[in-house]
């Protein structure tokens, strides 16, 4: 038996400034951290009686959104790189959208194409993640809460659905800013999904 809950880090400052985010290490913006505070609220209340054990991304809009939900719970998160978005390639970072769909390659609806040179594609991000979704599945905690960010936890949901990579050249489970979603495993290793980006919590 698991429940996990995914949450995607609430607004990041490259929300409102028009800049790419991908590995660009940004912080919350001050209404993140409004919304973060009102997701901690609120799922203390929910969770109060179980253990649960947080698993966060390493970049700064997904580890203060963390933190400051994690405060409510009494809980240390632990920090994966692996959960990070996807890397859009090292020319972007720092860079502003305008400047990325300028200098971007023809896009191709294709889990192998790269929007840079040096990019990681769907294909490649996956496999980074599939690593710790592995570990969280095959592990005796049965209460976990992992922050992330949109693109990986839209991989996360489709993992959680047992579809293959290539399923993503024709779907995409993409979720906001603030969702929080729910997922159980039931003792027959049955997978359920009891809600996408709920966003009643921000």
């Amino acid at each position: 038996m698991k429940n996990i809950i995914t949450i995607q880090h609430t607004e990041s400052i490259h929300h409102t400034n028009g800049m790419v985010g991908s590995w660009t290490d940004w912080d919350l913006s001050e209404l993140g951290v409004k919304q973060a505070h009102n997701i901690g609220k609120r799922l203390s209340k929910e969770i109060k009686d179980k253990d649960y054990i947080i698993y966060t991304s390493d970049l700064k809009r997904a580890s203060q959104t963390a933190e400051i939900v994690s405060s409510y719970l009494d809980i240390k998160p632990i920090v994966r790189p692996e959960l990070r978005e996807r890397n859009l390639g090292s020319t972007a970072v720092g860079k502003p959208v305008t400047w990325m769909k300028d200098n971007a390659l023809p896009f191709k609806f294709d889990i192998d194409h790269k929007c840079l040179v040096d990019a990681e594609s769907v294909r490649e991000h996956w496999g980074r993640l599939l690593i710790v979704y592995n570990e969280i599945i095959n592990s005796k905690d049965e209460n976990i809460i992992i922050f992330s960010h949109g693109g990986t936890l839209s991989l996360f949901n489709a993992m959680w659905l047992k579809m293959k990579v290539e399923d993503l050249n024709s779907i995409n489970i993409h979720g906001k800013a603030g969702g929080v979603s729910k997922f159980v495993e039931n003792n027959e290793g049955i997978h359920f999904v009891k809600g996408i980006s709920d966003m009643s919590y921000i």
